[in-house]
């Protein structure tokens, strides 16, 4: 059976000449708010210009602008990215993780699938609140209270947030199945099916 991850870029880059106006326009507000050109997720997204900057700006919002430490969002990212073995979104957060503050082990870990070890209160709750959202498809009491008494309710909001966000960018990148950058290697095998 053909695994769905892997081949080639189904939806890559698209010349201005056969973009849309809205597509053209979305390119030029992508620019404007981020100043980068489109990349990564967005050129997949950017089949539905709307989608494309709302969920840019909620991309920007969830990491710079949440209540949570920029550990933790990180920390939730990379454990969203192993999760669904999306080595795109890894290639981008991991370098970021670490400049955030979160040690080789707590990333090795992670990429390997593993709970990381001695791992710092913060990060406990945020793993803990996680793996259960995304398992169980809710959480306990238990992990509610430990949540919003770590991050308030606020943080724990954004937390899911994060957890949802991140799978859906995920989801796009596994789609489209949009390729590293020249020179870097898949960091995970594609999911089986």
């Amino acid at each position: 059976m053909e695994n769905p991850v892997t081949g080639p870029d189904r939806l890559p880059p698209m010349p201005p000449e056969q973009q849309t106006d809205a597509q053209r326009h979305a390119d030029a507000e992508f620019r404007a708010d981020r100043n980068h050109d489109v990349f990564g997720p967005f050129v997949p997204l950017s089949r539905s210009p709307q989608l494309m900057m709302h969920a840019s700006r909620m991309g920007q919002f969830l990491r710079y602008g949440s209540s949570l430490p920029r550990d933790v969002s990180e920390f939730a990212i990379l454990l969203q990215s192993r999760r669904w073995s999306q080595s795109y979104e890894w290639y981008i957060h991991a370098p970021d993780a670490k400049r955030a503050g979160l040690s080789d082990a707590i990333i090795a870990a992670i990429a390997d699938g593993r709970r990381p070890e001695h791992l710092p209160e913060h990060l406990q709750v945020a793993y803990d609140f996680s793996a259960e959202l995304n398992d169980a498809r809710g959480v306990t009491d238990e992990t509610y209270a430990r949540t919003v008494a770590v991050f308030g309710e606020q943080g724990m909001m954004d937390l899911i947030g994060v957890n949802g966000y991140y799978a859906f960018i995920a989801m796009v990148l596994n789609v489209a199945r949009t390729p590293l950058p020249p020179g870097h290697e898949p960091r995970f095998k594609p999911p089986r099916t």
